[in-house]
């Protein structure tokens, strides 16, 4: 009965994400597409057109890797014993014709893409090395090291450690809105 219970609550969770679909990368909206691929899907979805919703540390990293996705979104607080690398080239919603852009969701959304939940991502240290990359919701434990231009930490987003920049143009780059706890400096 649990199990069921459960497996109605991520289903439920999936199509609220998947209701708010659509919206800009100025909007706070969320994860719109289906969870990870699994490997029995793999094969027939392209990862680069699809949303990644993660809920454990090996799908989080395969989803920010150079074979990820666009958008990687958490289900749950989450927690990374090693470096995340956030890498690869992506363009908006997957459209080979898009802006680059690439997307982190650390939060949950109802229908009309209010948040409803911010998750945690505690990690040691997180390296951004993917061109315009906005964080929004939620908060990343650990240290950020940004070198890639056109970071971005949404007003939602808390950066619950150091934020680092790889030179000034990368630092001249980013808009940080949301909260940083610690430095943030050129290193």
């Amino acid at each position: 009965m649990v199990k069921l219970v459960k497996g109605f609550l991520v289903a439920g969770i999936a199509a609220a994400l998947l209701s708010g679909c659509g919206g800009n990368k100025e909007e706070a909206a969320a994860p719109s597409a289906s969870p990870a691929a699994s490997p029995a899907t793999a094969e027939q979805t392209d990862a680069k057109t699809t949303a990644s919703i993660v809920n454990v540390a090996d799908a989080f990293n395969n989803a920010v890797s150079e074979k990820g996705t666009w958008i990687i979104a958490i289900l749950n607080d989450l927690t990374i014993d090693n470096e995340v690398v956030v890498a690869g080239e992506f363009h908006d919603k997957g459209a080979a014709d898009g802006n680059i852009y690439r997307k982190i969701a650390l939060y949950a959304q109802d229908a009309n893409r209010n948040i409803t939940a911010n998750y945690t991502l505690t990690a040691p240290k997180v390296t951004v090395k993917s061109e315009n990359l906005r964080v929004q919701g939620g908060t990343i434990k650990g240290d950020v090291y940004v070198e890639a231009k056109g970071f971005n930490l949404h007003e939602t987003s808390t950066i619950d450690g150091n934020l680092y920049f790889a030179s000034e143009d990368v630092k001249a780059s980013a808009q940080i809105d949301g909260k940083v706890t610690g430095k943030t400096e050129v290193q």
